[in-house]
C-alpha cells in the first residue's frame, strides 16, 4: 500500500488528568471517516511522543519548548492537597502552604507543579510516581499537593482533598509539531477552540462525507425527473385531494328541476 493509499487517521496524545472525551465526540461527529486514536502518555513523555511522530497533537502541561512545538494554552487547574478523610485539614474548605508547615509533603518524581520551594517537611525518599505518593498518603505517611484533576484521577474512598490557595498551578495546552500543522491538526484546533462546522477561518471547508454526497446526488437526480416539484403529474395525497374535488378537479354540472313529460 502506497502512502497515498493509506486512509487518513488522527492520533491524539493526552497526559494524566486531561479528559478529552468532549473533543473526541465532536471529532467523530464531524469527521466520521477519519478515526481518532487516543494515546495516553506521561507528562514527561508527551513532548518526545509529538516529536517522534507518535501522535499528531496532544494535550500537554506547560511549559512547552516553542523551538519546534506550537501550543495553545487552554485552562489553568486549581492545586489541592490530598489528605486522609480524618485529617485536621479536612475540616476546612481551603488552606495555604503555610498551613502545611508541619506536614510531610510528598514530592513524586513525576511532579507537574514545578515547585521553587516545597512546603512542609520533606520525606526520606521521593515516590517514583503520583500514584505511589497517593498510596503513601493513604498509609498516613504524608500529604500530597497536585492539580485537582490528578486528585480526581487517583480518587480513593479513604482520601479527600482541599484547595491550596498559594500553591503553583498547572496549565494545560494543546500542542503539536509546528512543521506538521496538517489540515487534520487545523480541524482539531478548530474543535478545541469551539468553532462551528461552518467556521473555516480561512481554511477550505471540511469536504462532505459519503452519506452527504449521496444525499446531494440524489437531490440533483430527482430535480430532473418528471413530477419533481415542477411539472409532472401530482401523486399521492395531492392527487387524491384533487380527484375528490380540490381546486384542480373539474366542477360538476348543476342539476335543475326535472322536467315533466310532454
Amino acid at each position: 500500500m502506497t502512502g497515498s493509499d493509506v486512509p487518513p487517521s488522527f492520533r491524539l496524545a493526552y497526559v494524566p488528568g486531561v479528559t478529552p472525551t468532549k473533543w473526541v465526540r465532536i471529532w467523530n461527529e464531524r469527521l466520521p471517516e477519519v478515526p481518532l486514536t487516543l494515546v495516553g502518555v506521561s507528562a514527561a513523555e508527551a513532548f518526545d511522543t509529538l516529536r517522534g511522530r507518535g501522535a499528531d497533537a496532544g494535550f500537554v502541561r506547560l511549559p512547552v519548548d516553542r523551538t519546534d512545538l506550537s501550543a495553545i494554552p487552554l485552562y489553568t487547574e486549581t492545586s489541592v492537597v490530598v489528605i486522609p478523610k480524618d485529617h485536621l485539614v479536612a475540616a476546612v474548605e481551603e488552606v495555604s502552604t503555610a498551613d502545611l508547615a508541619d506536614e510531610i509533603v510528598l514530592h513524586p518524581l513525576d511532579d507537574v507543579l514545578g515547585w521553587e520551594s516545597l512546603p512542609g517537611r520533606p520525606a526520606f525518599e521521593r515516590p517514583a510516581t503520583t500514584a505511589d505518593a497517593i498510596e503513601l498518603v493513604a498509609a498516613g505517611i504524608g500529604v500530597l499537593v497536585v492539580p485537582q484533576s490528578l486528585a480526581r484521577l487517583h480518587h480513593r474512598k479513604d482520601l479527600t482533598y482541599r484547595t491550596v490557595t498559594d500553591a503553583p498551578e498547572s496549565r494545560v495546552a494543546l500542542s503539536w509539531p509546528e512543521e506538521r500543522t496538517t489540515d487534520l491538526v487545523e480541524e482539531f484546533i478548530g474543535i478545541v477552540r469551539g468553532r462551528t462546522v461552518n467556521s473555516t477561518r480561512g481554511r477550505p471547508p471540511t469536504p462532505p462525507q459519503p452519506k452527504q454526497r449521496k444525499a446531494a446526488a440524489a437531490g440533483k437526480a430527482g430535480a430532473g425527473k418528471p413530477g419533481a416539484k415542477t411539472g409532472g403529474k401530482p401523486t399521492g395525497k395531492t392527487a387524491g385531494k384533487n380527484a375528490r374535488g380540490g381546486s384542480a378537479a373539474p366542477k360538476a354540472a348543476k342539476r335543475g328541476k326535472p322536467r315533466g313529460r310532454r
